[in-house]
């Protein structure tokens, strides 16, 4: 079984008037973890005739599903899904193959005459249904090596000594705090011959991908107190349904193979605790705590990220 989101209504609730030709239509639906998605989607779904395409990062692999808060079969069964399921857990799945994947099951749902929702709360998954976020600055192996071995010898200050001589102009809106983006950039710089103000200019030229769809955005959004509830509650249901025995077997799968499947909220932990790294009555309170902080980013990002107010519908 999987844990499940209980039915309390949402905190705030505003009519949706709803475009007609629901076919041209993509209809996100998204919002904070444990704020009831699932449930929203899956009712809307039936409604209205429509598929649901997963944009949950951790929802995409096998055997992830105690920890994931994964539909459940009686779930899937009621709504045809996609992109859940689609990667074993020992093996990376990045943005690119989720661009194509979505592009894919989009088309596939639209041509069977199936409306679509989007549902989840993945931000760079999300934002790949209404901005680019796909690089096209092709980065060899050579160059990646070349980064690599310098951000090894000189650190982040050595990596943004480099990238000032190949930026005079600047970093634009790089967060120049994150070795892990600056060493990005400072690759795209060389592999392009380009500074960074060109080539953020490159990408925001870019199309918008379904640019011939109408898109509906709904933010579900609860009171802090009462969402904090839904967390804590959830992260007890995970551990008394078997989520530490879900990881063990997730281990001999290979999942600390694949850092973006170990270090999802609810996997990091108990793989912590399952190394000897943390004790059993500290597994809850950092399963509860990371989930909390995740939540504030998500709201950040929801915040700064979805900007047009006349596609966002309140709850």
């Amino acid at each position: 079984m999987v844990a499940k989101c209980s039915a309390e209504p949402l905190d705030r609730q505003v009519e949706i008037v709803y475009v007609t030709q629901m076919e041209q239509t993509l209809h996100i639906i998204t919002g904070p973890t444990a704020v009831g998605k699932t449930e929203f989607a899956l009712s809307y779904a039936e409604e209205y005739g429509a598929e649901i395409v997963s944009c949950d990062a951790s929802l995409i692999y096998r055997g992830m599903d105690i920890g994931t808060a994964k539909p459940s079969r009686e779930e899937m069964a009621r709504v045809p899904h996609h992109l859940i399921d689609v990667n074993p857990v020992d093996e990376p799945y990045d943005i690119v193959a989720y661009v194509r994947d979505a592009q894919a099951a989009v088309a596939d749902i639209f041509a069977r005459g199936r409306s679509v929702v989007v549902t989840g709360g993945s931000g760079f998954y999300l934002k790949s249904f209404f901005a680019p976020v796909i690089d096209v600055v092709k980065v060899s192996d050579t160059v990646r090596a070349q980064v690599a071995a310098l951000h090894e010898s000189e650190g982040l200050q050595g990596l943004l000594a480099e990238l000032s001589r190949r930026s005079p102009h600047g970093y634009g809106n790089l967060d120049i705090k994150n070795p892990r983006r600056v060493l990005r950039a400072l690759e795209r710089c060389i592999a392009s011959g380009k500074d960074l103000p060109s080539l953020q200019a490159d990408f925001a030229a870019r199309p918008e991908p379904y640019a011939d769809f109408t898109k509906h955005y709904v933010l579900l959004e609860r009171d802090k107190e009462n969402l904090k509830q839904r967390i804590a509650r959830r992260a007890e249901q995970m551990l008394d349904q078997g989520l530490v025995e879900e990881v063990e077997q997730l281990r001999e799968c290979g999942i600390e193979a694949n850092p973006s499947a170990a270090s999802a909220i609810g996997y990091r932990e108990t793989l912590c605790f399952l190394r000897g790294e943390l004790a059993r009555e500290a597994l809850l309170p950092a399963i509860i705590q990371n989930t909390n902080h995740l939540v504030k980013k998500q709201r950040t990002w929801f915040r700064s990220q979805i900007r047009r107010p006349d596609d966002l519908v309140a709850f």
